[in-house]
């Protein structure tokens, strides 16, 4: 039976709500705790992921070649400072990615690409940029499992529901979504309300490590790991990992 990675991806079709902090800590987490060969794959042009896993810029931007065909992905892939997580890093040349999938008019190209590079890896984690929009629709397809990460407020929930609607619509047999309550404030009355309306999805605290994450531009699970952010990603791996296997099962 031919090896292939499960594809985890992180998206939102808003931004600001922690996506790339989930992203670089949920793909630490597999590589560090759990002895999975992961690959992080950045496909948000505004290249957080890639920084914090302290990835320099080269100065030709080559990251959409990967998707024109003209460069295999593994001439890109790097290794990170943590061991057995690589990084397939972002940079400009995506800003104009959607118009070229567009054009191309072929919806599997992500997922054709990932399944390629499968072989090679435990886990795949995709950290798609904001929106609904031509590269959102090739993650759908993708995906086995789509993590969205809620702030709890009305307007961030409403923008799950749309997501939601969405793939009910437009992706018959869609990845199981796994909404997450991200950068929560327990103070906030607004927060505790929405916990209580969802008290069975994970929830990763507004905390300092994660804030401290561009300072040393590393995940939490590298200088912080015993923290209540640190905890939460550990937990947070781990229903993923018991979903995957729910799934397999």
């Amino acid at each position: 039976m031919t090896h292939k990675a499960k594809v985890i991806a992180i998206y939102s079709l808003k931004g600001g709500v922690g996506k790339t902090t989930l992203a670089v800590n949920l793909a630490a987490e597999a590589a560090l705790r759990r002895g999975r060969k992961t690959l992080l794959w950045d496909l948000d042009p505004q290249s957080a992921a890639s920084f914090l896993l302290r990835h320099e810029p080269e100065k030709k931007a080559k990251a959409r070649s990967v998707f024109e065909r003209d460069i295999e992905p593994g001439e890109l892939i790097v290794p990170t400072q943590i061991k057995g997580l690589d990084l397939l890093p972002a940079d400009i040349s995506l800003r104009g990615l959607d118009s070229f999938f567009h054009a191309l008019g072929k919806k599997k190209r992500l997922a054709k690409i990932v399944e390629a590079i499968s072989g090679k890896y435990d886990r795949i984690f995709l950290d798609c940029p904001p929106g609904l929009t031509e590269t959102s629709e090739q993650m759908m397809r993708a995906a086995d499992i789509i993590l969205v990460p809620v702030i709890p407020s009305p307007l961030s929930r409403r923008a799950l529901d749309e997501v939601v609607a969405h793939l009910h619509a437009h992706h018959k047999g869609h990845a199981p979504l796994l909404p997450v309550f991200s950068m929560v404030d327990r103070r906030r009355n607004l927060h505790g309300t929405a916990l209580s309306s969802d008290p069975d999805w994970p929830r990763v605290p507004m905390a300092s490590a994660v804030e401290q994450m561009a300072l040393h531009r590393a995940p939490v699970g590298l200088f912080a790991h015993r923290s209540p952010a640190g905890e939460a990603f550990h937990m947070l791996s781990g229903a993923i990992e018991r979903k995957l296997a729910k799934m397999q099962g």
